[in-house]
C-alpha cells in the first residue's frame, strides 16, 4: 500500500488510490473510484463508485462526492459542501440511470457549505464561495458568491481577485501571472 489510510477508513476492493494519498477517519472510499496521486480525503468522507479525483485533490471534512462528479488535478472541496446527481429526486423512485455528470475542472475551488447541482461544469481554478448554491456552468477563473450564486468577478490562479485595466490586463498579486479578459472570457497570457 503506497498511500495512508487511517483504520477506521473502509477502503472497498476495486477502487484506485494514487501514492502518497492520505485517507482520514471514518471515511469510505466505494468500489470503481479512482483517486489520484497526493490527494488528501479528510474525515466522513465519502467518494462513491465511479468518481474521478485527479492528482493533489483536498476534500475536507464531511464531504460526500457522488456518482457522476469528476475532479480533474488540483480541485479543492471545501467542509460540508454538497454534489447532486439527480434533478428530481425521489425515494419511491429509482433515477439511478439519470445521474447528470459533474465537472471541476483543474485548480478549481468550492466553499464550504456550497451545493453544487448536478449537470454542470466549473472552470479551471474557478472559486466557489461558501454556501453558494451553483446552478449553471461556471467560466474559467470566475468567482460567484451570494444565493443565489452570482459571478462576483474574476480571480487568478493563486486565488487573488483580478482587476482588469482599460488594457484588458490584470497581474495577479503574489504570482504576477498576467490574464487578459476578451468578450467576458478570462485567459493566463504569461
Amino acid at each position: 500500500m503506497e498511500y495512508f489510510a487511517h483504520p477506521t477508513a473502509i477502503i472497498d476492493e476495486g477502487s484506485q488510490i494514487g501514492n502518497g494519498t492520505k485517507i482520514w477517519h471514518f471515511s469510505h472510499i466505494m468500489s470503481g473510484s479512482v483517486i489520484g496521486e497526493n490527494c488528501n480525503i479528510g474525515q466522513n468522507v465519502v467518494i462513491s463508485p465511479d468518481v474521478v479525483l485527479g492528482r493533489n485533490c483536498k476534500v475536507q471534512n464531511n464531504v460526500s462526492v457522488y456518482t457522476g462528479v469528476k475532479c480533474e488535478g488540483d480541485v479543492f472541496l471545501g467542509p460540508s459542501c454538497v454534489f447532486t446527481n439527480v434533478i428530481n429526486p425521489r425515494s419511491a423512485v429509482s433515477r439511478k440511470d439519470e445521474y447528470r455528470p459533474t465537472l471541476l475542472k483543474q485548480g478549481c475551488s468550492v466553499g464550504a457549505n456550497a451545493t453544487i447541482v448536478c449537470g454542470h461544469t466549473l472552470g479551471k481554478y474557478s472559486l466557489i464561495g461558501a454556501g453558494c448554491v451553483i446552478r449553471q456552468d461556471v467560466g474559467d477563473y470566475e468567482c460567484w458568491t451570494g444565493n443565489p450564486a452570482q459571478r462576483l468577478g474574476w480571480v487568478g490562479e493563486y486565488g487573488h481577485r483580478l482587476i482588469f485595466g482599460k488594457d484588458g490586463l490584470a497581474t495577479e498579486r503574489e504570482s504576477n501571472f498576467v490574464y487578459m479578459l476578451k468578450d467576458g472570457v478570462v485567459t493566463r497570457i504569461k
